[in-house]
C-alpha cells in the first residue's frame, strides 16, 4: 500500500498524532485477528445482522436519561453503532424519527466519557445530510464550544463536524478558530484543521474563496515538526493554487530548493507536483528537452534525481518513478532511476519488490534495453513467493531479453506457469506474443510452446488468449501459418469451447485453402461435423466449402463428405450443406477438374486455384459489399426516404444508399482493430457476425429525417450523407444556431436549427440568409423560414443551395445571417405585449468543404480495393504541414480528408520514430470509391510533418479534389 496508493490526505481518518511504531502496529493487528480468528467449520455472523429499527430506536431512548448515559456510556456508544450501521445499509429514519434520535444524541455532550464523544461526532459526521438542516444548526454551539475547549481529542473532532454542516455564510463565524487551529501546536488539532479546510475547498466555490483566504497560515504549517501536518498543508497549498500555473510553479521551486519539508509524505506530493508541472511544461510546447527547457524544467528535473538520495524508500521511489515517466527524456537520462529500481528488487519488503518491478516492466514497454541490465535480478525474482512479483519479471524477461536467452526463458516459465492463476497466466502468453514479434526467426519454438498449453488444464479467458495470440502471429508472421494452424486443428480434437472452435474452423476456411498441402486439413474438419455440437457442425460445413470453393482437385471427396450432412438433424447444418453442395456440383459441371499426369514434373503442373468466373468461388468466397449490420441500416434509409416505395427500380446493393460507419466502428478502426479473420487485439478476440451490441449513431436518414418531412424537398431525393451539426453561435448567447449539412446529388439543404432562450420574446418568420455573391460552386435555389418560435423551444429552417454541374467544386465559405420577427411577449403568460420589429442576428461563417461530401465507408481489404482500383486516376501530392506531434498529424489528416482509417493504421506505435502509414477509404458523392495512402514523417530539429499521399478513384477529377483537402 506505500508504494502503490499514498495516504488520502482527505480522509478524515488519517490521524495527526504521530505515527504508531511499525511493530506496535504489527502487533495490535495480530492480536486482533486472533480475536476475531474464525475456523474453517464456523461462519462468521454480524452481530447486527438481525437488527430490528425499532427496536433500536426503542432503545435509544437511553440518550433522555442523565443518569443512565453517566453511569452506562458503552451501551449509549453501542445504540449509536447500531443507529450508524442502519443509516449505512439503507434503513433509514423518517423524518420524525431522525429528529429525536438526534436531539437525543445532542443530549450526550454533557457526559465527559472520551469514547462517548468521539461516537456523538462520528454520528453527527454521518448523518448532517439526512437530516433537517434546521436541526443540524442547533449543535453548533456546542461544537463551536467544544473547538474552544482545552482537550485536543475534542478540538480536533469537534472541527472535522463543523465542516460538514456550516455553509459559506456561517463560514465566517468560525474561520478565526480555524485559521487558529492550523498553527496550533498539537499536531493533531493542526492536522484536523488543514483537512477540514481541504474539505470546505471542495465543497462550494464560496467556501474555496474563503478558503483562500488562508494561506499564509497554511504556509506556516508547512514548517511544523508534526509530519502529518507538513503533509496536510502541502496538500492544502496546492489545492489553493492548482488553478494558478505560475503559483504552482513558484510553490514547486520554493520547497524543492528550500529542502525544509522533513515529512516524507509531504515531498512524495512535491515530487508528484513536480512531475506534473513538466508534464504541463511539455504538453504546452515550453520544453522539448531537459537540456534545452525551460529554467523550471532543469530545477525540477534536479530535485527529481536529488529525491533519488533521500533517506525515506517512499521518496526514492516516488522520484524515480516519476523520472520514468517523464516524456522528454532520452534513454541515457532513466540510468540513475533504473539503479535505484535495481537496488530495490533485492528489497526483503514485497511492497518494495512489487513497486519496483512494476515500474522497470513498464519502462521496458518504451526501452527494453535500458532495463536489460536487470536481467540478472530479475531473473532471481522468478522464484518470488508473491506471484504477481514473479509474473511482472518473468514478462519483463521477455521484452528485456536477447535472442539468444529464449531457450533458457521458456524453460523457466515452463515450470512457473503450471504454479499461477490464469490471470497471470494469460499476462505471460501476451508477453511471449511480442517476444515472437520481436523475434520473428524463434517462431516455431514459441508458436509450438504456447500450442503446448492449449492442451493443458486452463480456463476459457486462458485459451482464449493464447488462440488470440497464436491468430495474431499468423497476421503478423506469415511464416507462422501452416504450423499454427496445425497447432490449432490438434487443438480443436479436445477443445470444450464451443466458441473458440468455431473460431478456429473460420480461421481455418480463410487460410488453410491457401497453403502448400491443403488435403491435410480435411481430416480435422470432417471430425467436427461427426463429432461435435451443432454450432460447431456448421461452421465445419462453412470451412469445407471454402476449401472446395478455393481448390478444385478436393471438390469429388468434399461432395462425399457434405453429403452426409444433408441427414444432420440440426437445420443450420443441413441447410448450409444442401446450399454448398448444389454451389459445387454446379461449378463441377460446369468446370469439370482434369487431374494432371501422374508422371508430370512439379513445375509443370498447374497450380491449384478456381478459374476465372467460376461460380462456387464467386458464391462462397466472395463477401458481402456492406456487413449485416449496414445493410439493415442501409435497408431503413431506403424506406424513410420520400416516394422510394413507389419507385418502380428494383432493390439491389447497388441502388441503396451509402450508409456510413457507425461511432463504434469508426473507434475501432482509431484504436487499431484492424479487419481480417478476427476481429479485436489480444484482450478482446471477437469472431466475425458476433459482436456486441452496441448504441448506434443517427443514420444518415435519422439526421435527414427532418428534410424528408418537408414534402417541398421531396423532389430531391435521397441524401446521401449528413454532417454532424455545426455550432454558428456560442452556447451561451441568447439565440443559439446550429447547422447541419444535408448532401444530395445536386444539392446541399442547410439545416438551421434555432433556439429561443429570451424568455420575453418570441420569434416569427424566422430564417437565415445565406450569401452566395462569392460562390462559384453554389447558388441559393430556395428557403423555408420556421413560422413561431417560443420561449425555450429549438425549431427548424432551411436553406437550399444546388450545385452548379458545369463549373468545378471548390470549398466555399459562406456569410450567415439569422433574420426575424420580435414579439414582445409576458414571460407568465406567453400573450402577446407591445409592438413586433425585424431584427438581424449575425452568425459565424459556414464552410462547405470537399469532404462534407465523403462518406466514412471502410473497405473490407484495403490492398486487394488499392489495385484493383489502378493508378489510371491516381493523384501524388506532397505537403509540409506544420504539427507538433505525430497523432496530431494523423487526426487532423482524418478530419482534412474526411474518410475512413482502414486496418487499424488510425492507431500510432509510441516510440517507433519511423514514418507512418495511413490507410483510407470513402466514397464520394457522386459514387466513386475513394483510396487514400498517406506516409507520414516527423521532420528533424526543424519541427512540422512531411506528408507524401496517393488518391486513387474511377474518376481523375475526384482524386484531384481529395488531393487539393490538405491545407
Amino acid at each position: 500500500r506505500t508504494f502503490s496508493t499514498m495516504t488520502d490526505p482527505n480522509d478524515d481518518n488519517s490521524g495527526g498524532g504521530g505515527a504508531m511504531g511499525m511493530s506496535s502496529m504489527l502487533k495490535e493487528v495480530q492480536e486482533l485477528a486472533d480475536k476475531f480468528k474464525v475456523e474453517e467449520d464456523e461462519q462468521y455472523v454480524s452481530p447486527y445482522a438481525q437488527l430490528e429499527k425499532a427496536t433500536v430506536l426503542q432503545e435509544a431512548r437511553i440518550f433522555h436519561d442523565p443518569t443512565a448515559v453517566r453511569e452506562n456510556p458503552r451501551k449509549c456508544c453501542t445504540v449509536i453503532a447500531q443507529l450508524l450501521h442502519l443509516q449505512n445499509t439503507g434503513q433509514f429514519m423518517s423524518g420524525a424519527e431522525a429528529t429525536e434520535v438526534f436531539f437525543g444524541v445532542t443530549k450526550l455532550f454533557m457526559s465527559d466519557d472520551a469514547s462517548l464523544r468521539r461516537m456523538v461526532y462520528l454520528f453527527i459526521k454521518e448523518v448532517a445530510e439526512t437530516c433537517n438542516q434546521d436541526d443540524i444548526i442547533i449543535v453548533t454551539s456546542c461544537l463551536t464550544k467544544d473547538m474552544t475547549c482545552d482537550v485536543d481529542l475534542y478540538r480536533a473532532n469537534a472541527l472535522r463536524v463543523l465542516v460538514r454542516i456550516v455553509d459559506a455564510a456561517m463560514l465566517g463565524a468560525i474561520e478565526r478558530y480555524v485559521k487558529q487551529a492550523i498553527v496550533d501546536s498539537s499536531g493533531q488539532v493542526s492536522s484536523s484543521a488543514l483537512v477540514s479546510a481541504s474539505h470546505l475547498f471542495n465543497s462550494s466555490p464560496e467556501c474555496a474563496a474563503v478558503v483562500r483566504r488562508w494561506i499564509s497560515e497554511t504556509t506556516e504549517a508547512t514548517s511544523s515538526p508534526n509530519e502529518m501536518v507538513q503533509f496536510h498543508a502541502m496538500q492544502l497549498l496546492y489545492q489553493i493554487k492548482s488553478h494558478d500555473r505560475l503559483g504552482v510553479s513558484k510553490l514547486v521551486t520554493q520547497y524543492s530548493q528550500r529542502n525544509s519539508l522533513k515529512s516524507p509524505l509531504a515531498v512524495v506530493l512535491l515530487i508528484r507536483y513536480t512531475s506534473k508541472l513538466l508534464h504541463d511544461e511539455v504538453d504546452d510546447g515550453r520544453s522539448t528537452s531537459i537540456q534545452d527547457g525551460s529554467s523550471v524544467t532543469r530545477s525540477g528535473y534536479q530535485f527529481l534525481e536529488a529525491s533519488l538520495r533521500h533517506k525515506s524508500e517512499i521518496v526514492v521511489y516516488e522520484a524515480a518513478r516519476a523520472i520514468c515517466n517523464l516524456p522528454m527524456l532520452e534513454p541515457q537520462d532513466l540510468s540513475s532511476a533504473i539503479s535505484v529500481l535495481q537496488l530495490f528488487l533485492s528489497s526483503p519488503k514485497p511492497a518494495v519488490r512489487f513497486a519496483a518491478m512494476r515500474t522497470l516492466a513498464a519502462v521496458a514497454n518504451v526501452h527494453p534495453r535500458v532495463v536489460s541490465k536487470c536481467n540478472e535480478d530479475l531473473e532471481a525474482l522468478l522464484g518470488d513467493s508473491n506471484r504477481s512479483i514473479a509474473t511482472l519479471a518473468i514478462t519483463t524477461l521477455l521484452k528485456t531479453g536477447s535472442e539468444n536467452s529464449v531457450d533458457r526463458l521458456l524453460k523457466q516459465i515452463s515450470s512457473f506457469l503450471t504454479d499461477i492463476a490464469d490471470e497471470y497466466k494469460i499476462t505471460v502468453v501476451r508477453s511471449l506474443q511480442q517476444l515472437c514479434l520481436t523475434y520473428p526467426s524463434k517462431h516455431r519454438i514459441l508458436v509450438g510452446f504456447l500450442s503446448n498449453f492449449l492442451r493443458e488444464e486452463g480456463g476459457f479467458e486462458f485459451k482464449r488468449s493464447i488462440v488470440a495470440s497464436i491468430v495474431s502471429l499468423i497476421q503478423s508472421v506469415p511464416e507462422t501459418t501452416e504450423s499454427s494452424l496445425l497447432h490449432l486443428c490438434e487443438f480443436i480434437e479436445d477443445c470444450e469451447f464451443t466458441m473458440l472452435s468455431t473460431q478456429i474452423l473460420h480461421l481455418l476456411g480463410e487460410l488453410g485453402p491457401t497453403t502448400q498441402t491443403p488435403s491435410r486439413y480435411i481430416r480435422f474438419l470432417y471430425n467436427r461435423v461427426i463429432l461435435e455440437n451443432s454450432a460447431v457442425r456448421a461452421a465445419a460445413v462453412s470451412a469445407l466449402a471454402k476449401f472446395a470453393a478455393t481448390c478444385p482437385s478436393l471438390r469429388t471427396s468434399i461432395m462425399t463428405l457434405l453429403k452426409r450432412s444433408l441427414v444432420d438433424e440440426d437445420d443450420e447444418t443441413r441447410d448450409r450443406a444442401a446450399i454448398v453442395i448444389a454451389v459445387v456440383e454446379e461449378a463441377m459441371k460446369m468446370n469439370p477438374y482434369v487431374a494432371p499426369p501422374e508422371d508430370a514434373e512439379a513445375e509443370d503442373v498447374a497450380p491449384d486455384i478456381y478459374v476465372e468466373g467460376d461460380s462456387a468461388a464467386f458464391l462462397l468466397l466472395e463477401s458481402l459489399p456492406m456487413s449485416f449490420d449496414k445493410l439493415e441500416r442501409s435497408v431503413k434509409a431506403y424506406v424513410s426516404t420520400p416516394m422510394s416505395m413507389e419507385s418502380p427500380e428494383p432493390i439491389t446493393l447497388s441502388t441503396l444508399p451509402i450508409v456510413e460507419d457507425t461511432v463504434e466502428e469508426i473507434e475501432a478502426a482509431t484504436n487499431g482493430a484492424a479487419g481480417g479473420v478476427m476481429m479485436g487485439d489480444q484482450d478482446d478476440m471477437v469472431p466475425i457476425g458476433m459482436t456486441e451490441e452496441k448504441k448506434k449513431k443517427k443514420a444518415p436518414a435519422e439526421l435527414a429525417a427532418a428534410v424528408y418531412a418537408i414534402p417541398e424537398l421531396a423532389h430531391l431525393g435521397r441524401a446521401f450523407r449528413s454532417s454532424a451539426p455545426v455550432p454558428l453561435t456560442e452556447s451561451e448567447t441568447e439565440y443559439v444556431v446550429q447547422c447541419i449539412k444535408h448532401i444530395f446529388a445536386n444539392h446541399v439543404v442547410l439545416q438551421f436549427t434555432v433556439q429561443n432562450t429570451l424568455e420575453d420574446q418570441r420569434l416569427d418568420n424566422v430564417s437565415v440568409s445565406v450569401d452566395d455573391s462569392e460562390s462559384e460552386s453554389f447558388s441559393l435555389s430556395g428557403e423555408i423560414a420556421a413560422e413561431q418560435i417560443p420561449y425555450g423551444e429549438t425549431k427548424n429552417c432551411f436553406a437550399i443551395l444546388e450545385r452548379n454541374p458545369d463549373g468545378s467544386f471548390s470549398p466555399t465559405t459562406f456569410d450567415c445571417e439569422l433574420r426575424f420577427t420580435v414579439v414582445q411577449v409576458d414571460p407568465a403568460t406567453g400573450e402577446e405585449e407591445g409592438d413586433s420589429y425585424e431584427e438581424e442576428y449575425p452568425l459565424e461563417h459556414l464552410e462547405i468543404a470537399t469532404s462534407d461530401f465523403m462518406a466514412k465507408v471502410s473497405v473490407p481489404d484495403f490492398r486487394k480495393a488499392w489495385e484493383t482500383i489502378g493508378n489510371d486516376n491516381e493523384v501524388l501530392e506532397k505537403f509540409a504541414l506544420q504539427f507538433r506531434k505525430m497523432e496530431e498529424a494523423v487526426n487532423s489528416i482524418i478530419d482534412y480528408l474526411g474518410m475512413q482509417p482502414c486496418d487499424g493504421t488510425a492507431a500510432i506505435k509510441p516510440g517507433t520514430g519511423k514514418p507512418h502509414m495511413l490507410h483510407l477509404s470513402g466514397v464520394f458523392v457522386s459514387g466513386e470509391q475513394v483510396l487514400a495512402r498517406a506516409q507520414i514523417a516527423m521532420q528533424g530539429e526543424s519541427g512540422g510533418v512531411v506528408l507524401k499521399i496517393a488518391v486513387r478513384s474511377d474518376d481523375g477529377e475526384v482524386s484531384r479534389m481529395v488531393a487539393d483537402c490538405i491545407r
